[in-house]
């Protein structure tokens, strides 16, 4: 098990010019990560080949591993021609992750809005989304690089969907990026849901929430769940989520991969984020 950060958990300082994602991949060494995942158009761009050349020989100098490529995406379009589109543009993207040496490569799959995500709409727009995912794997198979679909953006996030988009697929090299924070956004429980996916799980997000019910208000900074309730990004082990539970679950499933912290809260990222990865090793060594 290698413990690392998503570079999404930078997101504040890459986006201010606080930190470059070369200054990111130096301070997740520096601070005891063993990974950094990439996460372009947070704060950056990969347009330019150089910058993905450099992204991995920073990474290689500064002793860490590049664990996983993530990228945003959609197969849910207007018309046929758009819809190969963004198949194609996938594709380029697997070329990406090649190039920065990585065999593990998250990317999306549906965006609609909460409104249009019944399991009705869900079961419409399967065939698509399982022709489309068919076709990156086989496409990222020539560089033996595992695709994956994560839980989220609430039409395929509930562990249930996420499993049968996998299983409509039938891929070896396509599986799950598990965040098991994200399950709470679809009113999942966390420990129930990462026990019924660690299996299908090809990398590991561990992300923490505070949670208030839907009969309360808040304020500002929090997000809603599907059934109402509010959510808001947590330092890992400060939330409301039983982390050591899930932990012991993802261990105890034997997944021996690597573990990103995924932060998305209000507290300063760089803090945060290292008080996130040194609870889960803490937790993780305690178990």
């Amino acid at each position: 098990m290698k413990i690392g950060i998503s570079s999404y958990s930078l997101f504040s300082a890459l986006k201010t010019g606080e930190m470059t994602i070369l200054d990111a991949i130096q301070w997740v060494a520096d601070n005891g990560g063993e990974h950094i995942e990439i996460v372009p158009n947070l704060g950056f761009q990969l347009e330019d080949s150089a910058l993905v050349d450099a992204i991995r020989e920073r990474a290689k100098l500064a002793g860490i591993e590049i664990s996983n490529y993530a990228i945003a995406s959609s197969f849910i379009t207007e018309d046929e021609e758009a819809y190969q589109e963004e198949i194609d543009r996938v594709k380029q993207e697997v070329d990406i992750a090649n190039r920065l040496g990585v065999y593990l490569m998250r990317h999306d799959v549906a965006m609609r809005p909460m409104e249009e995500t019944s399991i009705k709409q869900f079961e419409a727009d399967l065939p698509k989304l399982v022709y489309a995912c068919q076709q990156v794997a086989d496409y990222a198979a020539q560089y033996s690089i595992t695709t994956s679909v994560e839980n989220h953006g609430y039409h395929v996030q509930a562990s249930d969907r996420v499993q049968t988009l996998i299983h409509q697929a039938n891929r070896p090299n396509f599986k799950t990026t598990l965040d098991t924070g994200n399950f709470l956004c679809v009113d999942e429980q966390p420990v129930a849901a990462v026990k019924k996916n660690i299996g299908f799980a090809s990398m590991v997000h561990i992300k923490d929430f505070y949670y208030r019910p839907a009969d309360t208000d808040p304020g500002e900074g929090w997000l809603n769940t599907t059934s109402g309730a509010y959510l808001r990004g947590a330092i890992t082990g400060h939330g409301d989520i039983n982390i050591r539970e899930v932990l012991k679950v993802i261990k105890d499933a034997g997944y021996d991969g690597y573990i990103s912290i995924e932060f998305e809260g209000m507290e300063e990222c760089k803090q945060a984020s290292k008080i996130s990865m040194d609870n889960v090793r803490r937790y993780w060594n305690e178990l």
